[in-house]
C-alpha cells in the first residue's frame, strides 16, 4: 500500500518567529513564545479547519520530547519483557504513535475523559500513570494499575479520567458515548475522547453510538487512530471508503497528521471547543505503528521493511521535535541524547521495582466482579461449598 508521502523532515515544523530564531540558547524551561506551523494542512468534512499556525515555547517542546522519549523507551522495554516471557497474553505496542497521546493531553484536562482499545500503555502514561504501575500491570503484579488483573489490554486510571483499554474491537466507543452522556447530564463542561483504530472503523456499534451522540448533541470526540493496518489487513482492503473523518456523514470530521504533536494538539483543542457547543466530531489521526499489530505479529509480512524505515526517516514524531529543538538552539544534540539515556535508566529502574511486586492473591479472583453489599456468595461447582461472601 502506498502511504501518503510527507514533506522533507527539514520542513516539518516551520519556524515563523524571526525574533525568537535570532536568540541563542533559549532556556529549556523558558515560556517565550515560538510560533510553528503544522507539517500538513488539516482537511475538514462539513467544518472549517483550524489554523496551521501554533504558539509553543521551549518548555513545551522539551516536555514533548521528554514524554515521547519515555513512552518510546517503555514500549521497547515491553517488547523485551514479552520475549523474555515476563509479559504473557496479548501485548500491543504504541511506538510510532506517541504524538497522538502527547498532543491530545496538551490540549485537554484530566477532567476530560479518554477511553481506548487495547493499545493503551502510552495513553495511561499520558493520563498521569507511572512506569512502575505500567510494568507491574504488564507482568500481572499486584502493584499494577489494575491490580495485576487486567494486563496489557486493560490499563485503567479513573481518577485521571482514563476509562481503560478494552479488548473487544470497537466496544469502547459506545462506552465513551455513555461517558459523554453523563457529562452532559451532569452539566459538566468537559468532553470524552473515544479512541479506536481503522480496524474498528467498520463496526456497526460505532455508527449506532455516533447516531445517539449526534441526536443528543453529546460532547463526544471520536478519534480514529489510523495506522493503516487493521491487524495485517491494509485499510484499502478492508474499507471501501478509508476517509474515516468523513464517515460520520452528518457529523463533521477533521483529518490530522497524527505524527505531528502540534497538529494533534491543535485539532484536539479545536474539537473540544466544537463538541461543547455543537456535539460530536470525528478526528482521523493519520499515524503509523512500528511494531506489528501485537507481539505475535512480526509486522513484516503485509508491508515492506522499506516502508517502515521510510516512515521512521520522514515522519517520526520524536525526530520532528528533536529537529525543532535544535533549530531553535534550545538544547544540543548531546543534551538530547543524555535525556534519552536517562529515560533508559528510569525505565530499567521501574522494571526492577515492578518485578519486586507480588502476584495478586488468589482471593482477588472474587473481587471487582459484583457490587459489594448485596450479600452475593461465590460457591464451588457443586454449589455446596461457599468460597467467599462479597459484603
Amino acid at each position: 500500500m502506498a502511504l501518503s508521502t510527507a514533506r522533507s523532515i527539514n520542513h516539518i515544523l516551520k519556524p515563523l518567529s524571526a525574533a525568537v530564531c535570532a536568540m541563542r540558547r533559549l532556556s529549556s524551561d523558558s515560556t517565550a513564545t515560538i510560533t510553528v506551523e503544522t507539517s500538513l494542512p488539516f482537511t475538514g468534512h462539513n467544518i472549517d479547519t483550524p489554523s496551521r499556525s501554533i504558539d509553543t515555547s521551549p518548555k513545551e517542546l522539551m516536555t514533548f520530547f521528554n514524554d515521547m522519549a519515555e513512552m518510546r523507551r517503555m514500549e521497547i522495554a515491553a517488547d523485551s519483557l514479552y520475549k523474555a516471557k515476563l509479559i504473557r497474553g496479548f501485548c500491543h505496542l504504541y511506538d510510532g504513535q506517541e504524538a497522538v497521546a502527547v498532543g491530545m493531553e496538551a490540549a485537554i484536562t484530566r477532567k476530560d475523559c479518554i477511553i481506548t482499545a487495547y493499545r493503551d500503555h502510552c495513553i495511561f502514561l499520558g493520563r498521569g500513570g507511572n512506569l512502575v504501575e505500567s510494568f507491574a500491570e504488564l507482568m500481572g503484579r499486584k502493584d499494577g494499575c489494575s491490580r495485576g488483573k487486567g494486563g496489557s489490554m486493560h490499563f485503567y486510571k479513573k481518577e485521571s479520567g482514563f476509562y481503560g483499554g478494552h479488548g473487544i474491537v470497537g466496544a469502547q466507543v459506545p462506552l465513551g458515548i455513555g461517558l459523554a452522556f453523563a457529562q452532559k447530564y451532569s452539566k459538566e463542561e468537559y468532553v470524552t475522547f473515544a479512541m479506536y483504530g481503522d480496524g474498528a472503523a467498520n463496526q456497526g456499534q460505532l455508527f449506532e453510538a455516533l447516531n445517539m451522540a449526534a441526536l443528543w448533541d453529546l460532547p463526544a470526540i471520536l478519534v480514529c487512530e489510523n495506522n493503516h493496518y487493521g491487524m495485517g489487513t491494509a485499510e484499502w482492503r478492508a474499507a471501501k471508503s478509508p476517509a474515516y473523518y468523513k464517515r460520520g456523514d452528518y457529523v463533521p470530521g477533521l483529518k490530522v497528521d497524527g505524527m505531528d504533536v502540534f497538529a494533534v494538539k491543535q485539532a484536539c483543542k479545536f474539537a473540544k471547543e466544537h463538541a461543547l457547543k455543537n456535539g460530536p466530531i470525528i478526528l482521523e489521526m493519520d499515524t503509523y505503528r512500528y511494531h506489528g499489530h501485537s507481539m505475535s505479529d512480526p509486522g513484516s509480512t503485509y508491508r515492506t521493511r522499506d516502508e517502515i524505515s521510510g516512515v521512521r526517516q520522514e515522519r517520526d514524531p520524536i525526530e520532528r521535535i528533536r529537529k525543532l529543538i535544535l533549530a531553535h538552539d534550545i538544547a544540543t544534540e548531546k543534551e538530547l541524547k543524555e535525556i534519552e539515556k536517562e529515560k533508559r535508566k528510569i525505565v530499567d529502574e521501574a522494571i526492577a521495582k515492578a518485578k519486586e511486586s507480588p502476584m495478586p492473591d488468589p482471593s482477588e479472583l472474587f473481587t471487582n466482579v459484583y457490587v459489594k453489599g448485596f450479600g452475593v456468595e461465590a460457591c464451588g461447582a457443586d454449589r455446596k461449598e461457599v468460597r467467599a461472601t462479597l459484603t
